[in-house]
């Protein structure tokens, strides 16, 4: 899955007094880092910087909150709302690079240290939103709001900023402050424990094969890069295959072996079940009902609709509404996929019956039947570096943007480049690092983070990190199409970081409302599969021929195919998350049979599950909560604003300045709604998103 990982510090307060080990001078997060473009020295950052940097960040927040408490003045928009956003420097240069390193570069030491400093965190996020002295002057400002003659964007913070305190318990009476923080203390902790069972769970899968007649079917350049991860494993002359996506999926697609097409779809799906120390079925079970009783004590009847009071689509009833609107369109053509599926099956004579783990070597199957293609033709014409360019190409005919290539620039790993973006007219807009291959300790998935927010004339610091094909021998990385679609989603995600012109952190870029913060990312997608946009990257990796139109048109002709598999397993995790954080009562919850139920009672088929299974649910403890089917609700939004481009040429001047100037640079300074219908006209219409899935 596409996902954004928006590295969310827990701005945080703990009044002991720590020591710290290293000293000031020599920890790079204390002051602003002294490299070129002020970016991260990962060079120079050490384990041990990290702990000292947060408890000196904590402490540089604490004096800065007790100055906007002590100013003697009335408290105004600038001494105690803006003040407020700019109060801890340390912690987030500190938070933005560590927890992107969690996610990217993990160790043993770094994730131990993250489950030491996440309650630590935690007290000093209350004790801010806690803070009685403090909320009494956000509370001033906000009172006087109408009398302020305020921007547009400050009025946006000045109410965030405000709404924040509520929602995290201002208002409520000492008691349930109390235990609003022992909650907040305990879900912080098992978050972290739960998505390093997840890592665990995908490093502790191998699947060794040693006899190459249980290698048919698998292409030659997936061969090579099994033996490649044999050898590196220390088991040469066999071949490794992994629970990362660019080994599981090309396995599922083209192994002739179904015994070990199920074995390997079964690790998959049994992630955090299997009863031993990585299980997560009790963590995610104290989660769910952690947050059920937060939502109460906030006055909330339910974790969803305390989530989404605060989104777009504002309450529980108006998400479950849309995901079964969407199902009965998506379920009727799933089942036809797979009664189509089952027939080419029924042809082989072997009287055998669909099940999970023959989906995606079935469906490959039948798109060579089909459409005449399989991804064995179009891989070569999607070498990784043509991919990116391309994305970029795009970005620079549609906003003007350029990025080139930086040397010397320091990085925690070598896999990771680094690019300076510059607007059209020369000035500098961020910095754009890229890591796109899987390792040990990288989570799976894809995500865009900031190492530092656009802030005023601050120009942003911008990260993509995913796991695609590694290159193997003398073969590039060579892409399938999800992954090149990935590729130009996160790049869309990192666009919104890069482009936005705000005045205010808390509002810049990526800081949107959930379900508004995939539109950037997807609707970057649309331009992967242009015809005009593959000409322009798309070129063969030992040839340099551009691909052929024959190939293009096979491409869009299948690109309605299986989206009724790829659209309702999608559905039922979003209906699974909302299922989990509707509950009103989570006595005696058992998650799996939970989930069971509820899958039934949707009449999901036995052929397909969930994208994502409760014990391995990652999205809904990185942010997502409730917040899952955001990317169908977005997908509304992007369809519908590609026919925008498509109406007026897919690289309009106009209508890419429109989507710059409405979307791109706003971030969260104006509501989502009145921006979208700002570039578009009108509100959003669902006929576009049923057409390109094939459901209209």
């Amino acid at each position: 899955m596409k996902t954004i990982k928006k590295t969310v510090i827990i701005l945080a307060a703990s009044c002991m007094m720590y020591s710290c080990a290293t000293k000031t001078e020599s920890n790079p997060f204390f002051t602003e880092f002294q490299t070129e473009y002020g970016v991260p020295p990962f060079d120079k950052i050490k384990l041990e910087h990290y702990e000292p940097a947060f408890l000196k960040g904590i402490e540089e927040q604490n004096q800065n909150i007790k100055a906007i408490i002590e100013n003697p003045e009335a408290p105004t928009f600038e001494n105690t709302i803006v003040a407020l956003d700019n109060s801890s420097p340390i912690l987030d240069r500190t938070g933005a690079i560590f927890y992107n390193m969690t996610d990217a570069e993990t160790t043993d030491e770094l994730t131990e240290l993250s489950i030491k400093i996440a309650p630590i965190l935690s007290e000093h996020s209350d004790n801010i939103s806690l803070n009685q002295e403090l909320f009494k002057k956000v509370d001033a400002v906000y009172q006087q709001k109408d009398n302020l003659h305020l921007t547009t964007e400050q009025q946006r913070l000045l109410d965030k900023t405000y709404k924040d305190f509520v929602r995290s318990g201002a208002n409520l009476p000492a008691d349930k402050q109390a235990r609003l923080r022992e909650v907040n203390k305990e879900l912080s902790t098992l978050g972290i424990t739960f998505s390093n069972n997840v890592l665990n769970e995908n490093n502790a899968f191998q699947l060794f094969v040693d006899k190459e007649e249980d290698l048919a079917g698998l292409p030659e350049w997936f061969r090579q890069s099994a033996a490649q991860e044999a050898k590196a494993a220390g088991q040469e002359g066999k071949w490794l295959f992994t629970l990362h996506n660019a080994s599981r999926l090309p396995f599922l697609q083209y192994s002739e072996n179904r015994p070990l097409r199920e074995k390997m779809y079964k690790a998959y799906i049994k992630r955090g079940n299997n009863n031993d120390k990585n299980d997560n079925k009790e963590v995610i079970t104290q989660i769910v009902s952690l947050r059920l009783e937060k939502a109460k004590l906030l006055g909330f009847d339910s974790y969803s609709n305390f989530v989404l009071d605060n989104t777009m689509a504002k309450n529980s009833a108006t998400v479950m509404d849309f995901l079964h609107n969407l199902w009965n369109h998506s379920l009727p053509k799933a089942k036809e996929e797979a009664a189509e599926l089952q027939k080419l099956m029924d042809k082989e004579g072997k009287g055998e019956k669909l099940e999970a783990w023959d989906w995606w070597y079935y469906t490959e199957k039948l798109r060579k039947e089909k459409y005449n293609l399989n991804e064995e033709e179009t891989k070569p014409y999607f070498k990784l570096e043509n991919v990116r360019e391309g994305a970029f190409a795009a970005a620079n005919k549609l906003y003007g943007i350029t990025l080139t290539k930086l040397q010397n620039i320091p990085v925690y790993h070598p896999d990771v480049e680094v690019f300076e973006v510059k607007d059209a007219d020369g000035s500098q807009l961020g910095i754009f690092y890229v890591d796109y291959f899987p390792r040990p300790g990288k989570s799976g998935g894809a995500w865009m983070s900031n190492y530092r927010e656009q802030q005023g004339d601050v120009r942003p610091l911008v990260c993509n990190v995913a796991s695609f094909t590694k290159p193997v021998g003398d073969t590039p990385s060579l892409l399938t199409m999800d992954e090149v679609e990935t590729l130009f989603h996160e790049f869309g995600h990192a666009l919104h970081g890069l482009l936005t012109k705000c005045d205010y952190k808390g509002t810049s870029g990526t800081n949107v409302v959930r379900d508004f913060v995939e539109l950037p990312s997807q609707i970057n997608e649309h331009w992967a599969t242009e015809p005009e946009v593959l000409k322009m990257y798309a070129k063969h990796y030992q040839t340099g021929e551009v691909i052929p139109d024959s190939l293009i048109e096979k491409i869009l002709n299948q690109k309605t195919f299986n989206q009724g598999f790829m659209t309702t397993e999608l559905l039922a995790a979003a209906i699974l998350d909302m299922n989990l954080h509707n509950l009103t009562d989570v006595n005696n919850l058992d998650v799996i049979a939970y989930e069971k139920d509820a899958m039934n009672k949707l009449g999901l088929i036995p052929e397909i599950a969930p994208r994502y299974h409760t014990t391995y649910f990652n999205h809904i403890i990185g942010g997502y909560a409730a917040g899952y089917y955001g990317y169908l609700w977005a997908n509304v939004l992007d369809n519908d604003a590609f026919e925008a481009f498509k109406e007026h040429g897919i690289f309009d001047k106009t209508t890419a300045d429109l989507f710059r100037h409405n979307i791109l640079e706003k971030g969260d300074s104006e509501d989502p709604m009145v921006l979208y219908k700002n570039f578009r006209g009108a509100e959003p219409q669902l006929e576009p998103l049923l057409k390109n899935r094939g459901m209209k």
